[in-house]
């Protein structure tokens, strides 16, 4: 077994318990097991364009940014090869709308549990013209939360596919809570080898749904268009994250509003 996180010391999974608003109880089953499960169909193409329409403009300042730093590189981000767009409900009312969709409160309540947040929202846009992997790793092993247990929402705004970059993960290593994890030039990594990695394509408008803690990776885009993807997260109310040994709440007001309070979404 790979080497847990230091912070990593008494680590229980928490399955999903009905009854359910927006799973099923077989999609509840997966997720339970492997860690994952395809929504597929969540969105319809009308709203899948108002949120690339409200992503594209932002996405294409980064890219000019990436192009005059040293290496057209920060961070993980490289210029034409993969941009990153955190925080994008603090600079887009649509964006703002969307990850409060009822979508995302349902999953919150079958996930979850009654009182969550919205915990980080990003844009990750991965290019044609220079392919990258990207490692596989956790979620969680980027930033330690506690809860441990939170959840992402991987939603295709484009087809996500085995040729432009869709996302694989480890099934069921995700019962161990958060592994140790290395940092490399292309990112976090917890794993190195996974024999029984699983592909999850994804029709735009799908969600790949998983855990914070479920490894999971994104192969190299191998077409001559981009992929792009909007990853919403969600946490449990009063989840704190780690940093320099202190413990600060992830309730910002501006970026981690409520999604469910009281198991009801609160009026904006």
């Amino acid at each position: 077994m790979p080497a847990l996180h230091p912070e990593n010391r008494s680590f229980e999974w928490a399955p999903p318990r009905g009854p359910y608003r927006r799973i099923t109880a077989a999609q509840a089953a997966l997720y339970d097991a492997d860690g994952y499960f395809l929504l597929e169909d969540a969105f319809d193409a009308a709203t899948i364009a108002r949120v690339m329409g409200a992503i594209d403009p932002i996405e294409a300042r980064v890219e000019i940014m990436l192009r005059k730093q040293p290496g057209e590189t920060m961070f993980i981000a490289t210029a034409d090869a993969i941009t990153f767009c955190p925080q994008l409900v603090t600079r887009s009312p649509a964006l703002r709308a969307f990850c409060r969709h009822p979508v995302f409160a349902d999953l919150a309540h079958d996930l979850l549990g009654p009182d969550v947040r919205l915990y980080w929202e990003q844009a990750v846009y991965k290019k044609p013209e220079r392919p990258r992997e990207f490692p596989w790793h956790q979620d969680n092993g980027y930033t330690y939360v506690e809860p441990q247990q939170y959840l992402t929402c991987w939603v295709a705004l484009t087809d996500a596919t085995l040729h432009n970059g869709c996302p694989w993960v480890a099934p069921g290593r995700h019962r161990d809570g958060t592994l140790r994890h290395e940092l490399t030039p292309i990112g976090w990594r917890c794993l190195d080898e996974v024999p029984d990695a699983v592909a999850v394509p994804a029709r735009a408008g799908s969600i790949v749904v998983f855990s914070s803690l479920t490894p999971h990776r994104t192969g190299p885009n191998l077409t001559d268009a981009v992929r792009k993807a909007y990853i919403v997260q969600l946490a449990p109310d009063g989840a704190e994250a780690l940093r320099d040994g202190a413990r600060v709440a992830q309730d910002d007001p501006e970026r981690q509003f409520p999604v469910l309070a009281g198991g009801v979404p609160p009026r904006p």
